[in-house]
């Protein structure tokens, strides 16, 4: 077998998904087709991270300078100066760290030269000054300085680390690095760029990798090229680097960085790597660490054209500052974000932020991240791991921004956004889609997220025009006494809790028939009960609200009981579900809010309601509905800890229930509002989806719902009225409900407020070109009388008022 036949069966196994053994990897140390390389990497890299390509928007705290190694291409260590402190002092190391912040920078990179206390008495007397025996200590507490005081999340690069050394940062790091460089002990050597170094020796360092790996942090580490070493020594440095990977999975990223020579240095001649030379290591190390590590090299350093670099099979900039320079390539300016943005755009990828923590580490924060930092990691990060974009939350009264920049170079066909678009395709003809294809529209990011909106869009305006449709209703919450602990839920209180918002309250029978015959004067077609999990409640406590309403009410739609309370109440009775809901009916029950769904995914049920309905007993119930004649909507809520995976599972088990039953109305995404949540406060949930995901999430469910579910619901009080306008435009078709009371989002932190009136709603949506439709709750246009009753009577109090005092009630029945 020749060479080049060789080469070609490694490379052909590789974009297949078999990564080349040690010996296979030596043998490309002779392989020359820069082509084959590059295109063999790019695929690998596409298959692993599609079109993303990160970086992460850091301030550079220089600690120290001192340094005992001497390496001979280095400018970042100095000897001490007369006049010049040792080390930063912590006003400074705060004042770096605070300018960063205000920049927008999650990450704060420690630099320091390895233990300089051990070659300089001005080190030793500096860190005595400070009251601290050793330069690590004291990163210790500066790193925790940082985080204290700006939120910034500290990637420490300390040098070679004993296992305690690890051990004592771990709790004050989000991550850590250090660059292995070379396994080259000849480079050691007299006369070698790493001669007089000892913490450059190749066992000291991957001591350090390992014991990294062992302690569970996340790590960044990497290959210098151009200093002397051979290819096959690259080869060699990478597979070092490979097997302690294979060992811990610790490794986040490898930093593929060449030799830049400075002067006044003794390389100051030495020749650099040049760009083929650069992009064949940044190939080699895709193809021998495959789809499981990113592959970085510093964009500032990358010359003149950065799209060959991600040609090459790079998916990370690494860290880019905004503030400081690159002090150990301090001739070298980063390039403004924007230009970043550009380059990315023109290799036909995405620049997207991460954390100083890799988004694969930052999802399974529970093993990778000390508790210390872990609730600053997760809520900093999206459902996909990376960093969080804007301040805005679900709930907040600040209006939710318009999100992702639309690129004009960002068109270049690449295999993600060419399977995106078949999905798209298939999706606006109506056919079912898989769950990977709903899973690439949840993460689209940049052009493809408008791609997306965009055909969400043209879908709603094919199914109901340009008319948006509201109910006029009034949300009954009959009891905030709850046997259930959800994790998401600030609503519900133990019988005598006065934790979280509010009292315990149960409403009389009579209160609720009052707010109901308040909510027909005021022009309403629907009252939507619903209430906590009350204790001492059984099937038939649900039949005398039913009763209480309807007696008060003939006429108004009972939209009712989420399928938990049906499920509780047929149990308590001993009945089935079907003989239950038959009971209902008859009673005066005429539809089911599709509530208590969450996240249909016992994975995540697990976590956030264990101890509520299965997914499977949550489409029982609803199926049975269905069956009986009961018509339900149906809700997901999300934004805590699930990942696109689970919300593309619960979009398709949703469609697989229409498609068999029909009966679902309308679809209805509840962005988790976290303010007050306990899973929140107890820092193990997310800050809420951001705004780019709560668009998404309705353009997404209009294609992966369509043709079966007609009906997208936007939430006002979740995303405010500029958020629901964004959603109307993204595929959503129907604003909600005027509600009149609303509790549950308001006692999570939610601030939009509780009531909003039929002109306010339409003034709205007349405002975006679109004609306002109010319906009833089965989406017929509601009566003509009702329409009136609403707008001459709504907005005034005095009349249920004078009957809520004729009754013997006062104007708060809780």
């Amino acid at each position: 077998m020749n060479r080049p036949t060789a080469f070609a069966l490694i490379l052909d196994r590789a974009r297949n998904g078999v990564t080349p053994s040690a010996e296979e990897a030596r043998a490309l140390a002779g392989c020359d087709d820069l082509m084959a390389l590059t295109a063999t990497a790019a695929a690998i890299r596409d298959a692993a991270f599609g079109d993303a390509v990160t970086h992460s928007r850091k301030v550079f705290i220089p600690l120290t300078k001192l340094c005992r190694d001497v390496c001979h291409y280095c400018t970042f260590a100095a000897p001490p100066r007369p006049g010049e402190s040792a080390f930063l002092s912590p006003d400074e190391v705060l004042a770096i760290a605070e300018a960063g912040r205000k920049a927008g920078c999650k990450e704060a990179l420690f630099t320091l030269g390895d233990k300089p206390e051990l070659r300089y008495g001005a080190a030793r007397d500096a860190l005595a000054a400070l009251g601290y025996g050793s330069t690590l200590a004291y990163l210790e507490a500066m790193a925790r300085l940082v985080f204290e005081k700006t939120g910034l999340l500290p990637h420490l690069n300390p040098g070679v680390m004993e296992p305690e050394d690890i051990r004592r940062l771990r709790p004050v790091s989000a991550s850590m690095g250090l660059m292995l460089e070379t396994v080259s002990e000849r480079l050691m050597e007299r006369g070698a760029p790493h001669f007089g170094s000892p913490d450059k020796h190749p066992a000291a360092r991957l001591a350090t990798i390992a014991a990294a790996g062992e302690a569970a942090v996340p790590f960044t580490s990497g290959i210098l090229i151009g200093i002397g070493e051979t290819r096959a020594e690259r080869i060699e440095s990478l597979l070092a680097l490979r097997e302690l990977n294979d060992r811990w999975g610790h490794i986040q990223e490898i930093i593929v960085q060449n030799f830049r020579a400075k002067p006044d240095t003794r390389m100051a001649s030495a020749p650099e790597p040049d760009a083929a030379d650069h992009r064949w290591t940044i190939a080699v190390a895709r193809i021998l660490f495959a789809k499981d590590v990113s592959i970085q090299a510093p964009p500032n350093l990358g010359g003149d054209d950065l799209p060959a670099l991600i040609d090459a099979g790079l998916d990370d900039w690494g860290g880019v500052s905004p503030v400081t320079v690159d002090h150990v390539n301090p001739e070298a300016p980063w390039p403004h974000l924007d230009t970043l943005a550009e380059q990315t755009a023109k290799a036909g990828k995405v620049l997207i932020e991460r954390l100083a923590v890799h988004p694969r580490f930052a999802i399974e924060a529970e093993r990778w991240i000390d508790p210390a930092l872990r609730a600053g990691v997760i809520r900093m990060t999206d459902g996909d791991g990376y960093r969080r974009s804007g301040d805005w939350s679900p709930g907040l009264t600040q209006p939710l921004p318009r999100t992702e920049p639309r690129h004009p170079l960002a068109h270049r066909r690449t295999p993600a956004r060419a399977a995106l678009q078949r999905a798209i395709a298939r999706a606006e003809d109506g056919h079912p889609l898989s769950e990977g294809e709903v899973v690439a529209l949840l993460r689209a990011r940049g052009e493809d997220f408008w791609r997306v909106c965009e055909a969400a869009d043209r879908v709603r305006k094919a199914v109901s025009g340009d008319t948006v449709a509201y109910v006029v209703t009034r949300n009954i919450t009959y009891t905030n006494i709850c046997s259930y602990r959800c994790q998401f839920c600030a609503f519900s209180k133990g019988k005598l809790s006065e934790n979280l918002r509010g009292r315990p309250y149960d409403l009389p029978l009579d209160e609720i028939a009052l707010r109901a015959r308040e909510a027909w004067l005021r022009g309403a077609t629907e009252v939507c009960i619903q209430g906590g999990i009350h204790p001492s409640y059984d099937g038939n406590h649900y039949l005398r609200i039913l009763d209480a309403v309807t007696s008060a009410v003939p006429d108004i739609h009972v939209h009712a009981f989420s399928p938990l309370e049906i499920w509780q109440g047929a149990r308590s009775l001993g009945l089935g579900l079907r003989d239950f809901l038959m009971r209902l009916r008859e009673a005066g029950l005429s539809s089911l809010p599709g509530t208590a769904a969450e996240i249909l995914d016992d994975e995540i049920r697990r976590i956030i309601c264990p101890d509520k309905l299965t997914t499977d007993q949550w489409l029982e119930v609803v199926g049975t509905a269905h069956e009986v004649g009961l018509r339900s909507t149906a809700t997901i809520m999300f934004g805590h800890v699930e990942q696109p995976t689970h919300l593309a599972r619960h979009l398709l088990r949703v469609r697989r229930l229409q498609e068999r039953t029909g009966g679902f109305t309308e679809f209805v995404p509840l962005p988790f509002v976290p303010m007050e949540a306990p899973m929140y406060l107890k820092g193990r949930a997310r800050a809420g989806a951001s705004a780019r995901e709560a668009i998404l999430m309705h353009a997404v469910a209009r294609l992966a719902l369509n043709p079966v579910i007609p009906n997208i619901q936007a939430s006002w009080v979740k995303l405010g009225e500029e958020g629901v306008r964004l959603c109307l435009e993204s595929g959503a078709n129907d604003f909600g409900g005027t509600l009149m009371d609303e509790s549950i989002s308001r006692a999570a932190g939610a601030s939009n407020g509780q009531d909003m009136p039929p002109d306010r709603m339409e003034e709205t949506i007349r405002a975006m070109g679109r004609t306002p439709r109010q319906r009833t709750t089965l989406y017929g246009d509601a009566p003509e009388a009702r329409r009136l009753t609403a707008r001459q009577v709504y907005g005034i109090s005095e009349a249920w008022q004078i009957l809520r005092r004729s009754n013997g009630h006062g104007e708060d029945a809780r």
